[in-house]
């Protein structure tokens, strides 16, 4: 693969690192490695609500559009609405702009094949290595045309609507929707769902996505839960690809801690397929401890919810997903998504009488300290020597009671140090001493 595509797509600063004049480009590449010549073809084009997505989008269709494919304009949608509607309109590719969780600045591109799944290296390292080349451009009546769809929502959301086998009548719950591609849909379906649905953060107006608020910033969940009375609060992210959950006494639900909840809802429906799960390497300590008690096997791969769906494929499993909330389930959709995660969790709910807190503690969530370290040559963190030693002595301390986890971000330019411990004092320590290590040897 290139320098261009990260973990997941392409992303950075709109306007400076992800161009409108970029955004065409790699278009055109997508539309020459994706669709099949010769042909009148097809490509779904979608984005979150951030204001660089009104120009990007534009030039992502007029690419496609000069090489010969026409653009189905869905407007803001979550990132698995894209996804699906690619595959159930018989799309040759579907586009979605945005930055997930990023801040406001940061825009991306994200390109999915026929069947609405996100791309291997491979093909875009292929797309990469295309750009800028010389080709037969389309004239006439063969250029492609660019037609807006405002029923994607319905579809979408009609589509989640079939995935849950218990009504949610009875459950309050409080939605927080980034402002971003979930205002809209997430609230509309836990609506004809059945629960009764209380709103925040779910009024974008192309600047306040992700601002203090969603997945990546829950205070405001948690209080709102709290002071409602409501059953549980659902965070999403800036393209609703993920959720994380609240309970009715505000405490988190984390992404693990709702894939336990989903794999036994499965595993007791006989849905399960060969008792198996896929999660990354970042997943808790705990996860991979409860779900050794309940004799469901866990498949590691590395972060990305792409790589957790190669791996189901390969293993022909229909459940993974990260810490992080992203939850591929294979019956339904093609990518993570959170409204369907926050869905199944909420029929589980309301098919047991249970509630969330009760749900989610078949879990017992080790401590787990993150640190982000900038500024530094992310690169390099495999290879050190130095830093290498750290962790060997890091995960010596431990004596097999936690864990030590140092990796490079995909999306974004830093070292991620993760040290599991049983306790939060000792995590902390340990995470505070290897991130000191990793600035020192790897500074830029």
């Amino acid at each position: 693969m290139g320098t261009l595509f990260g973990t997941d797509g392409v992303r950075g600063l709109a306007n400076r690192d992800v161009t409108a004049e970029l955004a065409l480009d790699l278009s055109v590449s997508a539309a020459h490695i994706l669709s099949e010549v010769g042909s009148r073809r097809t490509a779904v084009v979608g984005r979150d609500p951030r204001a660089s997505g009104e120009f990007l989008q534009s030039a992502v269709a007029a690419g496609l559009a000069s090489a010969g494919v026409d653009v189905i304009d869905a407007g803001v949608l979550p990132t698995p609405a894209i996804a699906y509607l690619t595959k159930v309109r018989s799309a040759d590719l579907g586009v979605m702009l945005s930055a997930s969780h990023n801040a406001m600045p940061d825009n991306g591109i994200k390109f999915f094949n026929a069947e609405g799944n996100k791309l291997p290296d491979e093909v875009e390292g292929q797309i990469e290595a295309r750009l800028n080349e010389q080709w037969q451009r389309p004239v006439g009546d063969d250029v492609g045309r660019i037609v807006a769809d405002p029923d994607g929502i319905a579809e979408y959301v009609a589509h989640l609507l079939t995935t849950v086998e218990t009504p949610l009548d009875g459950l309050t719950v409080v939605v927080d929707g980034a402002n971003g591609a979930a205002s809209a849909a997430a609230p509309l379906a836990y609506r004809q769902a059945g629960a009764t649905v209380i709103e925040i953060h779910c009024d974008p107006d192309g600047y306040n996505i992700n601002r203090d608020c969603g997945s990546t910033h829950m205070q405001d969940l948690q209080a709102a839960v709290v002071d409602a009375g409501a059953d549980l609060g659902i965070a999403h992210d800036g393209d609703a690809d993920r959720c994380l959950a609240v309970d009715a006494q505000g405490r988190i639900v984390d992404g693990d801690q709702l894939m336990s909840i989903i794999a036994l809802s499965m595993r007791d429906a006989g849905r399960l397929v060969n008792n198996t799960v896929v999660a990354t390497v970042m997943a808790n300590l705990g996860f991979k401890q409860a779900m050794e008690r309940e004799s469901i096997t866990v498949v590691e791969t590395a972060v990305g919810d792409r790589y957790v769906l190669e791996a189901m494929m390969d293993g022909g499993f229909v459940l993974g997903g990260e810490q992080s909330g992203h939850v591929v389930m294979s019956e339904h959709a093609t990518t993570g998504d959170g409204l369907l995660t926050a869905l199944q969790v909420m029929s589980r709910m309301a098919q047991t009488g249970s509630s969330l807190a009760d749900l989610a503690d078949v879990m017992h969530r080790l401590p787990q300290v993150l640190i982000n370290v900038s500024g530094v040559d992310k690169h390099a963190v495999d290879s050190n020597e130095r830093v290498a030693e750290a962790v060997a002595r890091a995960q010596a301390a431990l004596a097999g009671s936690g864990r030590v986890l140092l990796r490079k971000s995909g999306t974004e330019p830093l070292v991620r140090v993760m040290v599991e411990a049983q306790d939060e004092r000792t995590a902390a320590a340990v995470a505070g001493d290897l991130a000191a290590v990793v600035r020192e040897h790897l500074s830029l």
